[in-house]
């Protein structure tokens, strides 16, 4: 083999008589780089974006929920969640949540619409509200409310002021059936860094969400989180084995279904179209080492003369064309992983928050997606330096050294 690798790395760097087989290597190896680049940066890019969306809205949202299939609340969960917790070690926390829909009105005349949550903020999983605190203190006591950061700019209400809250719960009064109307007290404003969340979601703790809503002692859903999040389909199916049958499972996948269906058909149709970039540049490896084999047929008649076999003259060739081909990954993996390590660092690309959920876009090099790249970069440069090595490995010695 050192045989054949000297041949090939001479044929590459010296010799040439024609500089224009070199730019047709030069190009193939900035074609390959390119492609690679592009797919690293393309890929980073995209597990970034769906990264930090994920993380967001799981941040806030349970991984797992179980909810009447009625769309009722439901009473007796103290039970229910003892035993799922003992049923499966891969749980962290169980919690019951009230949910509702509202409308906050501010001390003036703005209001806006959001959705409710109560929960128990001093159970294990729901301690993360006191982390996205922007401003005041957690809503522990009855009648208080935490507020998002974009709604509370909407309506107008800073922490420690008082608020109005309206409920669709019909109140009989002399003037007949009104909505129920509750002064509250906004004990603090939280930050979660999702816009939708921020722009309409309320906390409470469980009791004033039950009395809000007349549930008594019912609530609207358990959450559950987990240690995995990408556990949830195995956990969740091990759970509606144990649930009453009016009771649905569904995890964090079947909420947001839509939207990571077209992040994973987003990327993997970016990965297949810029693939064509490394064909087209494997093209011109064949075309280049085609012509190179025209070129030195008089070189490779020389070496069968000498008792070189067809399978030497083609590992020259091949070796060559691998070499080309392991040149252009190496040079595109290096430009692709300087490019998001820099773009990361100075937080090159900026978005709309309001729009994205993040004010700039982060590149997350996920290992499978650059194995994937390197390995089908390399087998696709490998397979086109088979037709022009096996051209060379077919000519005859005789004819060779006549021609020439």
């Amino acid at each position: 083999m050192k045989f054949e690798f000297f041949i090939a790395r001479r044929y590459l760097i010296k010799g040439r008589k024609n500089s224009f087989i070199s730019i047709i290597s030069l190009v193939s190896i900035i074609g390959i780089a390119i492609g690679v680049a592009a797919l690293i940066i393309a890929l980073s890019l995209l597990n970034g974006f769906q990264g930090d969306i994920r993380n967001k809205i799981l941040s806030s949202t349970a991984h797992i929920m179980i909810s009447n299939v009625l769309g009722e609340g439901f009473d007796e969960y103290e039970g229910i969640i003892k035993d799922i917790k003992q049923r499966n070690k891969k749980i962290i926390s169980a919690n019951p949540v009230v949910f509702g829909t509202v409308l906050l009105k501010g001390t003036g005349r703005n209001a806006a619409g959001a959705m409710l949550r109560g929960v128990d903020l001093q159970s294990p999983g729901e301690e993360t509200w006191g982390k996205k605190l922007y401003s005041g203190e957690l809503p522990l006591k009855s009648n208080q409310l935490l507020i998002g950061i974009e709604i509370a700019s909407r309506v107008g209400l800073l922490e420690h002021e008082n608020c109005t809250l309206i409920t669709p719960q019909p109140v009989l009064s002399p003037t007949g059936v009104m909505p129920k109307i509750k002064k509250m007290h906004v004990s603090g404003i939280f930050k979660t860094g999702l816009y939708e969340m921020d722009n309409g979601t309320i906390i409470t703790n469980l009791e004033t969400a039950q009395k809000l809503f007349d549930m008594k002692n019912k609530i609207s859903y358990i959450q559950i989180y987990l240690a995995d999040i990408f556990d949830a389909e195995e956990v969740a199916a091990d759970l509606k084995k144990i649930v009453p049958p009016y009771l649905s499972v569904i995890t964090w996948k079947d909420l947001n279904a839509s939207l990571y269906s077209a992040l994973e058909l987003e990327k993997t149709v970016l990965f297949f179209t810029l693939t064509l970039i490394i064909v087209v540049a494997s093209l011109n490896i064949i075309a280049g080492l085609i012509l190179l084999v025209i070129q030195k047929i008089k070189d490779i008649g020389i070496l069968l003369s000498y008792g070189a076999t067809p399978r030497i003259i083609k590992r020259i060739f091949f070796i060559q064309g691998s070499i080309i081909g392991i040149i252009g990954v190496v040079v595109g993996v290096v430009i692709g992983l300087a490019f998001c390590y820099f773009a990361n660092k100075f937080q090159l690309i900026k978005v709309p928050s309001e729009i994205y959920q993040m004010s700039y876009v982060p590149f997350k090099i996920g290992l499978f997606d650059f194995v994937a790249v390197v390995l089908v970069t390399l087998f696709i440069t490998f397979t086109a330096t088979l037709i022009p090595s096996q051209k060379a490995a077919s000519v005859n010695v005789v004819e060779a050294i006549k021609n020439e």
